[in-house]
């Protein structure tokens, strides 16, 4: 059969597409050719009061507004008439009192009551009250109740029917006085509400109402949320940010976070409003506040718990440049550098230092070994370097051990960003802090970013980032698998580079379904569930293979950093006599990939984990949490030479041991 030229010409270019398509990679790497190490920090997690976080999440108090000391005292309470005993008015009056000398607290509710079993108090809870069948809870409340006109104050939890779901009460005697009962959950509820009933006729004072799980991480009374820290420790972080973000900025300077106020016994700690609460047209949250349940104290216990270095932020005297931009004067900025100096010694100080004897009076004798400190969050400008330069001088002389966390402003490029390294590359900033919230095309582009950053200057953080499904600050972003999957081949480069890249983390970190502002995030949670997005278990892929050195792995000696769609970094892991190889696949076609591994003997049979979705838009939820999750996989290989088909869309890594001697 004869076939004319033009025609034999299509015949032959359609079978190159046809090739290219399914063609994959071919990679060397030489065990010997250790590079450099890969930090303990490396991939750690970064905590910021966002999305309520905190207060309703990791901080597991169910009242909302316990201690009346919200910007408006009653918000989430609200005095409903009873009908619980058939009556038809209320029964009673209460109002916020603020404390003067001698009282308890800054607000306490005072409570006056002229019709016995008619009055009711309620509290909304965050987002609702959740309560487990069989789990208990501890109830506290501090009272006054001077003339001991009320006989019993009842607390139940219920829906909006009034069915009881949990139930317990408190007999208050003379004047102020904290009490506390342990109650017994009857049945399960997402979003319940607490109702108080009150015998008796008269007045009382009540404030700190507190219901609490008992079962917490670590049993700590009035300890943190217990399944959020479990996904927290099992993503084995080599550090903890934290406060933020943001809210150590605060959209004013009276607004900022101030630590000293967080610290301390925790009905002394002062109510702070959120910066997050009406940030966003798309989802105001008028009511997010801060208690300071969970403060700087708790956090580095946190850290501790997780076996993470700590990492506080702290102001610089500058509010958020997209806010007020408030600025310190400079010859004003003192208390804020004290604050600084301060932290340290309340951290690392012995018991003969007054910050560290007020941490060893908390609970925690030893030091919390606390090593860097970041010094402002997002700043940029002229303003913020000036102010950071006295930072740094002060800490610097006097904790000269401690290194110090800078910044590179909001943006990943520009003018902003060209001028902060400018600037820090000609100070003492240890690491500069990069954020990066772009598109998933932006993370498989840059896969090379860190590839021909100085050697010799400040180490890289890349605080927060995450890919966008959508745009910036969108309410629609999800954490769907392209992102997830994006990330992945974007932290092969970083791993590549753990030269210069000391610290990594996903930003934010955790958000309530019902409560958030911001998306993506990497752990969702409700009143009774959480889970880990398919952007977590990408994490905890790297973060459980973090090794201790970069290998050198490559195509024909140059980088794999998206040839074909294909990404790829290598590790050796000396406590653990092992290799791990990381090869991310973003194309939506299975591709051959050859392994060609020399320097030494291997076990021709190994198992790695993958992670694959043939839908990049799939997503973990309440309902399907493991949707996109790591499974297992065996592979073989002979002589050293790994063949294997990398699935589309997919991010694998295979265990490569050394051949074990045979008796």
């Amino acid at each position: 059969m004869k076939m004319n030229k033009k025609l034999f010409g299509l015949f032959v270019s359609a079978i190159c597409v046809f090739n290219l398509s399914g063609q994959g990679i071919t990679m060397q790497a030489n065990v010997k050719d250790v590079l450099y190490p890969v930090q303990a920090t490396m991939y750690g997690v970064f905590f910021e009061d966002i999305n309520f976080a905190a207060d309703g999440g990791l901080y597991p108090e169910l009242i909302k507004n316990r201690s009346f000391e919200f910007e408006h005292p009653m918000m989430a309470w609200t005095q409903p008439k009873s009908d619980r005993y058939s009556l038809n008015k209320n029964g009673g009056f209460a109002s916020p009192v603020r404390a003067k000398e001698g009282g308890y607290g800054q607000v306490y509710l005072h409570i006056d009551i002229h019709d016995d079993k008619g009055f009711i108090l309620e509290n909304e809870g965050y987002r609702g009250m959740a309560v487990e069948k069989g789990k208990t809870y501890r109830l506290s409340a501090a009272i006054n109740n001077p003339d001991n006109s009320i006989r019993k104050l009842v607390f139940e939890v219920v829906d909006q029917a009034g069915k009881v779901y949990a139930k317990g009460e408190l007999m208050p005697k003379g004047a102020w006085k904290d009490y506390e009962s342990t109650i017994t959950a009857t049945e399960t509820i997402e979003k319940g509400k607490l109702v108080i009933h009150f015998e008796g006729n008269g007045s009382l004072d009540i404030d700190m109402v507190s219901l609490f799980p008992t079962d917490t991480w670590a049993g700590r009374k009035n300890g943190l949320r217990k399944d959020l820290v479990q996904l927290l420790y099992d993503l084995k972080p080599g550090f903890l940010r934290f406060p933020g973000g943001c809210i150590v900025e605060g959209r004013t300077l009276a607004q900022r976070y101030q630590w000293k106020k967080t610290v301390g016994p925790v009905a002394e700690r002062t109510t702070l409003v959120n910066r997050w609460n009406t940030e966003f047209a798309h989802k105001p949250t008028p009511d997010y506040f801060q208690s300071f349940g969970l403060g700087f104290y708790e956090y580095f216990q946190l850290a501790e718990d997780i076996g993470a270095s700590p990492l506080p932020i702290l102001s610089c005297g500058m509010a958020c440049q997209f806010n007020t931009a408030e600025l310190v004067p400079l010859d004003e900025l003192d208390p804020y550098v004290q604050d600084a100096l301060d932290l340290i010694e309340f951290a690392n100080g012995d018991q003969t230092t007054a910050w560290g004897k007020l941490r060893a009076d908390m609970g925690h004798p030893e030091p919390f070994h606390l090593k860097m400190i970041g010094i402002g969050n997002e700043q940029w400008g002229t303003e913020y370097f000036e102010r950071y330069a006295i930072f740094e001088k002060a800490i610097g002389e006097k904790y000269p051990e401690i290194k110090i966390v800078s910044g590179s402003g909001p943006f990943a490029e520009g003018e902003q960003f060209e001028f902060g390294w400018d600037q820090l590359r000609n100070s003492k900033a240890y690491y500069v802090d990069e954020h990066y919230y772009k598109p998933p095309s932006w993370f498989r582009e840059n896969a090379g970013r860190y590839d021909d950053y100085d050697r010799k200057g400040p180490k890289i953080f890349a605080g927060e980032y995450a890919a966008q499904s959508v745009a910036t600050v969108s309410p629609e972003n999800k954490n769907n698998w392209e992102c997830a999957l994006s990330e992945a081949a974007f932290m092969t480069g970083l791993e590549r580079n753990a030269d210069v890249v000391y610290m990594t983390s996903y930003a934010p970190l955790m958000a309530h379904a019902d409560g958030w502002q911001w998306t993506p995030d990497l752990i969702w949670f409700n009143n009774l569930k959480c889970y880990g997005t398919a952007n977590y278990y990408v994490q905890k892929m790297y973060s459980t293979h973090r090794g201790t050195h970069v290998v050198k792995i490559g195509e024909n000696g140059k980088a794999v950093k998206g040839q074909n769609d294909i990404y790829a970094s290598m590790v050796y892991d000396e406590t653990k006599d092992q290799y791990f190889v990381k090869v991310v696949n973003t194309s939506k076609t299975a591709k051959s990939m050859t392994l060609q591994l020399d320097g030494g003997t291997f076990e021709e049979t190994g198992k790695g984990l993958v992670m694959k979705s043939p839908n990049l838009s799939d997503l973990n939820s309440f309902e399907e949490p493991e949707l996109v999750k790591p499974t297992s996989f065996d592979y073989t290989m002979k002589k050293g030479l790994l063949k294997a088909d990398l699935p589309a869309n997919s991010f694998s890594i295979y265990y490569i041991a050394y051949k074990k001697k045979r008796k």
